[in-house]
């Protein structure tokens, strides 16, 4: 991915982390569908399909919304991009709470997914403060 990055957010831990959970999430998700690509008895797709793709959406929004907060001068519109980020890292949370209750053999890795969101977290409150 390549978003013109300035040289110095490639240094912050928060960048990093959040490009962690892009892979990571990507991981799962190809791990999940594997198990959940298959049609149900009645003929139906599994809901919880979508679920896996959604996470990796969101992950993917990450990085850019670090980028845009780090990049704007005004603090209203760089507010703005932070409690994008916030609401990101929350749906996050829900969607991986959901693909754990999924048939798959995959849920067993979504605890490793939330683990490092709540290390992104952390990381990203204390950037917070620096901007």
């Amino acid at each position: 991915m390549n978003y013109n990055l300035p040289s110095h957010l490639s240094d912050l831990p928060v960048y990093r982390k959040a490009m962690d959970i892009i892979m990571l999430s990507r991981s799962i998700s190809t791990y999940l569908n594997n198990d959940l690509c298959y049609l149900n008895n009645d003929g139906t797709e599994d809901n919880d399909i979508y679920f896996s793709g959604d996470i990796v959406q969101q992950s993917r929004s990450l990085a850019p919304e670090i980028i845009n907060a780090e990049r704007e001068r005004h603090s209203e519109k760089k507010h703005k991009h932070l409690e994008s980020l916030d609401r990101l890292t929350s749906k996050l949370y829900r969607n991986s709470y959901r693909l754990e209750r999924s048939k798959s053999n995959g849920r067993d890795y979504l605890p490793i997914l939330r683990g490092e969101l709540k290390k992104f977290r952390k990381l990203q409150r204390s950037w917070m403060m620096t901007l």
